[in-house]
């Protein structure tokens, strides 16, 4: 499952990252990484970007790159 496919309010933990160079760095600096539990708080009207929580901190994802975070449903763990 990727994070993108997370629904609204669910929570889950990163298990891998597909991003490669300045975007892998990008999302490593947003905490993104291996082990850490993210949940989706919010979705723009369109669905895109949307808004995660990531250690106490909200930063905001377009789907493109929600998708190449893969995750385990917290619950599934």
């Amino acid at each position: 499952m990727t994070l993108d496919e997370l629904p609204r309010r669910g929570c889950a933990v990163v298990t891998s990252l597909e991003a490669t160079g300045a975007e892998r760095r990008r999302l490593m600096d947003l905490g993104v990484l291996p082990g850490v539990e993210v949940r989706s708080e919010t979705r723009s009207p369109l669905r895109d970007p949307t808004a995660y929580r990531v250690r106490g901190t909200l930063i905001a994802l377009r789907r493109s790159q929600a998708r190449g975070i893969h995750i385990v449903l917290q619950d599934e763990r």
